[in-house]
Order: C-alpha cells, then structure tokens, then sequence
C-alpha cells in the first residue's frame, strides 16, 4: 500500500514522502496515529498543490533573504559596549546585543536565537557572527564592538 507521510519518520522518510509499506502497518499504525494518508488520487492531487505553494513560499522567502543578506553585508554592524581603561569590555556581547544592533542600524528585526558568536567578544575590535535564516540559509556576518 502506497501512503503520503503527513509527519517526518525516521525508518520511512519525511514529510510528504510518498512511500509504500504493509497493507497492515499502514492500516493499524500509521494512519490511525495520524503520521500517514493513504495515496489516493485526491490526496495526491491536494499533496501536489500544497508542495507548489510550498515552492513559492520558499521562492518568496529566499528573494527576500538575499536582499537581507546584502544589506548586512554592506558595513559591519556596530555594538557598544562599556570598557574599562585597558579596552577590555565589562562582561561580553551577546547574540540580544547584535540584534538590537541590526535592528537600529540596518533596519531588519532577526530573532536573537538565529544568532551565534563564533569567537569570545571580551575587548574592542572587530568579531564575525553567523546567521541561520533556515532552510540551510547561513551567512557570517561582521560585526565590530566600540567603546560606548
């Protein structure tokens, strides 16, 4: 029997996956615990229109990623942070900072847990941060940490 996963399953594959399995697996697990539909015409049909809307959707959002991107990648963004006399700085910049950083200075709201610091930020100068948009869209970012 033929069915379409409805959730990911690590032994059968992803999410709308058209897979064949036992007529009886399929009957007394996978469909009643709702990870699977049977393949009929209609559901092949409603499970192709959902994955062109999907293609447009990620069409959409990838245009609007590589206009992120490019923005980002003009000038290096500009933390502040308090220093001490030797430039070091009181504690270190955190991914909230860099956010609130881009946020400011380039206009685009990025949720800070996309955010990740290769390197320890504790002095002056200048670091670079990676940015996972999704969808395997990761970008390095440069950043530099001014005395406020």
């Amino acid at each position: 029997m033929e069915v379409i996963l409805i959730k990911e399953l690590d032994t059968l594959g992803g999410k709308n996956e058209v897979v064949k399995v036992k007529n009886g697996y399929a009957r007394n697990y996978l469909i009643p615990q709702k990870y699977a539909v049977e393949a009929s015409p209609s559901n092949l049909a409603q499970l192709n229109e959902r994955l062109k809307v999907q293609g447009k959707k990620e069409a959409a959002m990838l245009a609007q990623i590589t206009s992120v991107l490019a923005v980002l990648k003009e000038s290096p963004v500009k933390v502040g942070a308090k220093t001490g006399t030797s430039g070091k700085i009181f504690g270190s910049v955190t991914s909230l900072q860099i956010a609130r950083a881009i946020r400011d200075q380039k206009g685009y709201e990025i949720d800070r847990k996309r955010i990740s610091i290769v390197d320890d930020v504790k002095e002056l100068g200048s670091y670079k941060a990676s940015i996972d948009f999704g969808n395997n869209n990761v970008t390095e970012i440069d950043f530099e940490v001014v005395g406020e």
